[in-house]
């Protein structure tokens, strides 16, 4: 496990976010369910990383079917969490000078290490680690809920065009 969090997420302001829900839409293409990333805190220009999070509600659209009477928040949504984050970063900063969005390139050393409940807010901590322009973004990602550690990797972001 990382010895600790890639930002002190404890420091910032949840209920006013540098970046709301309507500041993320205009960056980020995902709408309704699809939507996993609900505000971002901090930007850190200089070492390329961010804090955000994730209103986890009664709401979602998997808490019917994802372990009925015992939600969990399936982990390819916190994944997804994580990497509409790092896509967030990627374009709003045009880290890639290429594409129309940031996509799915693969994830890595990705560790689920405690599970996440409706009414939950999930903090996740991103830094992007390498850029190669036109082809590749990489980030490393922790998520964070109560002050506890759920989950961490990192992954890579490629350029899509439509």
């Amino acid at each position: 496990m990382p010895a600790k969090a890639l930002y002190d997420y404890t420091e910032f302001n949840y209920e006013k976010p540098l970046f709301d829900l309507n500041d993320v839409r205009k960056v980020n293409p995902q709408r309704h369910e699809m939507e996993q990333l609900s505000g971002v805190v901090h930007i850190d220009r200089d070492n390329h990383g961010l804090v955000g999070f994730k209103e986890v509600t009664d709401d979602e659209f998997w808490i019917q079917g994802h372990m009925p009477g015992f939600p969990l928040m399936p982990g390819v949504m916190l994944c997804e969490a994580a990497a509409q984050l790092a896509g967030f970063y990627a374009r709003k900063y045009d880290l890639l000078e290429a594409g129309d969005y940031l996509g799915f390139g693969g994830m890595n050393e990705v560790r689920f290490r405690r599970p996440v409940y409706p009414n939950s807010r999930l903090i996740i901590c991103a830094q992007c680690t390498k850029v190669k322009k036109k082809r590749l973004a990489e980030f490393d990602f922790q998520g964070f809920v109560d002050g506890k550690m759920v989950y961490n990797g990192s992954m890579i972001g490629v350029p899509i065009s439509r």
